[in-house]
């Protein structure tokens, strides 16, 4: 695998702004950052997904919004829960926010948890089962590629069936949207390695060490080849939480409050950082 330019990229507040328990008037701010961040030279914007799990601003209205208020940086999702929604609609949507922004859309996505009651209840309230939620993940991504080719497209799996369906309009770009799709080393799933490596444009990752991280590239990359793929093809996200404050303590305590309301418990706890001053970071 080639390693090229780092590149850096900001997730929005969606869900931050909502923890501060009142509503927001607009979402000024939100677009205000996202101009800050293309304006400082970034090179991407991120949003978050969730229903009732963890609430926020719906991800691909957010970047639609942000498409017509940017004009360079990408607009991504980190990560988006294509399960917990229907292809054909997800497909409809993200060509037209591709159009809107220019080509600039890159789909982080995952398949989702149900460890816990509030993401038990997301399921529920989605009208999803979440048994069989991976099955389900990798047909909607199936679904959405082969409706962005514009061509009639066929689909007989066990959670949905197309018959002849065309869709308009297309993504911006021949080669469709690109997925990241989830990838842990800590999840140790040979399911998971297999379903980036034959359906996404690359990986992205949270929580994995450096080491840890260079495995499972290396392990979707390989995998990569055996389906006929060019290694070298596949981008390579991490999702990293920092906090910066020359304190370290008060830094470590700020992050485990503020993630502890994020995901509502402090799911990682060492993993999450680096915290601390700019050296550390």
């Amino acid at each position: 695998m080639t390693h090229g330019k780092v590149k850096l990229g900001m997730l929005l507040p969606t869900r931050g702004l909502l923890l501060r328990g009142e509503q927001p008037a607009n979402m000024d701010r939100i677009i205000a950052l996202a101009e800050t961040v293309e304006q400082a030279g970034l090179d991407s914007v991120w949003v978050g997904d969730s229903l009732v799990a963890k609430p926020r601003m719906e991800p691909l209205a957010v970047l639609g919004a942000l498409a017509a208020r940017t004009s360079r940086v990408r607009l991504g999702t980190a990560v988006l829960l294509p399960a917990l929604r229907h292809p054909v609609l997800l497909a409809q949507t993200l060509a037209t926010v591709d159009l809107i922004s220019g080509g600039r859309l890159v789909i982080g996505a995952g398949v989702g948890g149900a460890f816990n009651d509030d993401q038990k209840r997301e399921w529920k309230a989605a009208g999803v089962p979440a048994k069989g939620r991976g099955r389900r993940f990798e047909e909607i991504i199936e679904i959405v590629q082969g409706l962005g080719s514009g061509a009639p497209y066929d689909f007989h799996g066990r959670d949905f069936d197309l018959d002849s369906a065309l869709m308009r309009p297309v993504p911006s770009r021949k080669e469709g949207i690109p997925f990241l799709l989830a990838s842990h080393y800590r999840a140790r799933s040979k399911a998971q390695i297999r379903r980036a490596a034959r359906l996404g444009a690359g990986i992205i990752s949270i929580s994995d060490t450096p080491d840890e991280f260079s495995q499972v590239r290396q392990q979707v990359a390989e995998k990569a080849a055996e389906f006929g793929r060019d290694p070298e093809s596949l981008e390579n996200s991490f999702y990293l939480t920092v906090n910066m404050d020359p304190d370290l303590g008060a830094a470590e305590a700020d992050a485990k409050e503020w993630l502890t309301a994020y995901y509502g418990s402090d799911i990682w706890g060492a993993r999450w950082g680096p915290f601390g001053g700019p050296e550390r970071v």
